[in-house]
């Protein structure tokens, strides 16, 4: 055991926590006034579903047995998960720490997808798919790619959750979208942010949170903990300013929000190579995934009409994607996994085929398990509020409450 390792994953694992509640701030600001509380309580449910969730079986599914595509039961419960040890993973930390930290991964990636529902999703029947989504798409992806299962064996690889957070999420997201179908007033009325400072808030704590996502992605208190952060850091700066860059050249005005959602969508395409690349191709990354998600935001989504309502999937579905394919780009040979499988520009093009694989499976798996998944429950359940409800706002209608009352009882 290291105890400078210990007290650093520690707090990555809070940083980490601390994102969800920043995403909510985030989402929050975004999203019309008379849904902001129901907006920021489906991004925190997470904390009390995935945690549970996580010790009853989560780590579980995900980090034990050597099956090709799910873990077994072996840990339910942490069982045989020491508190001071480890003899599960050959780490410098104890099994409980690794677990812990991996808990927090599971949180926020199922608040991410909730985005893309706001404004229009009854409470209960999200809930209930929140709890499904974990078993049948999370667990099996972490244990496919960190677990040593079938994503892992095909030589793919993924720092600290391209394919298992933000792939998994966005897509799943784009399809929980299409399933709903678009808010009343879409394309019919501008959706503008209500609370931009919000929106500023939460993309602050969360590229806070994210050096606790990426560099305690290293599980060590060491020098590629020390690159993580680096690299994460550069890519947020590069997106943010090329996002900024591009509104000037479009609209003529760059805008908080733009620079708000480019750090964000920079952050989340290093992830999944945040340890692997080098700095120098990490502004590369950065600079060029906010023309790409900012065209399937403002072009593509308008283009093929679906109303994915704070973008999630152009955020971390498309982010996320673009992250794995420059991995296999820019992997340097030093920090690959496995000798040859380092990124094209050094020689090798066996590493970007296995992410494209890895990117390609991950996209299907997760878009039939969620259509599955939502199918099912609206045979039991109405999904969507009624068109009253929704012009009401779901605040009032779903959860009693208003964030901004008036002494005149207006709220709109």
């Amino acid at each position: 055991m290291n105890s400078g390792s210990i007290a650093f994953i520690i707090i990555c694992a809070a940083m980490v926590l601390l994102m969800t509640p920043a995403l909510a701030f985030f989402y929050g600001g975004l999203e019309r006034r008379k849904n902001v509380i129901n907006t920021m309580l489906m991004a925190v449910m997470p904390l009390g579903i995935a945690s549970i969730l996580w010790v009853v079986i989560g780590y579980s599914l995900s980090f034990s047995g050597d099956g090709t595509w799910i873990g077994n039961f072996g840990h339910a419960f942490f069982c045989d998960v020491s508190i001071s040890d480890n003899n599960l993973h050959g780490l410098e930390i104890p099994d409980a720490l690794f677990a812990g930290f991996q808990m927090m991964f599971s949180i926020i990636t199922v608040a991410i997808l909730t985005g893309s529902v706001v404004g229009r999703m009854r409470f209960t029947p999200l809930v209930i798919f929140m709890v499904f989504w974990l078993i049948i798409v999370y667990y099996p992806l972490a244990h496919m790619v960190w677990g040593g299962g079938f994503l892992a064996q095909i030589h793919s690889i993924d720092f600290a959750g391209g394919n298992v957070v933000h792939i998994s999420s966005g897509v799943s997201a784009l399809v929980l979208s299409i399933v709903l179908g678009r808010r009343r007033d879409y394309a019919r009325l501008e959706y503008r942010p209500h609370n931009i400072p919000f929106v500023l808030l939460g993309a602050g704590l969360l590229w806070f949170g994210w050096f606790g996502f990426n560099a305690g992605s290293a599980l060590a208190a060491d020098g590629l903990a020390v690159h993580a952060l680096l690299t994460t850091n550069t890519a947020a700066a590069a997106a943010m300013l090329s996002w900024v860059l591009i509104e000037k050249l479009t609209i003529g005005k760059p805008t908080l929000v733009g620079a708000s959602t480019g750090l964000v969508v920079g952050l989340v395409a290093i992830t999944p190579g945040a340890g692997f690349v080098s700095l120098w191709s990490s502004l590369l990354i950065g600079a060029l995934v906010s023309p790409i998600s900012y065209f399937f935001i403002s072009v593509i989504k308008h283009k093929l009409g679906y109303d994915d309502a704070l973008d999630a999937f152009g955020a971390h579905g498309v982010g996320g994607i673009f992250g794995g394919i420059v991995t296999g780009i820019f992997t340097m040979p030093s920090l690959a996994l496995e000798k040859g499988y380092a990124g094209v520009i050094y020689g090798s093009g066996k590493l970007l085929l296995a992410q494209l694989e890895a990117i390609l499976f991950t996209i299907v798996f997760s878009a039939i398990a969620t259509f599955v998944i939502i199918k099912v429950i609206s045979r039991f359940t109405p999904i969507r509020v009624s068109d009253r409800e929704e012009a009401i706002g779901l605040d009032d209608s779903e959860h009693d409450e208003t964030a901004y009352p008036t002494f005149m009882g207006l709220d709109s």
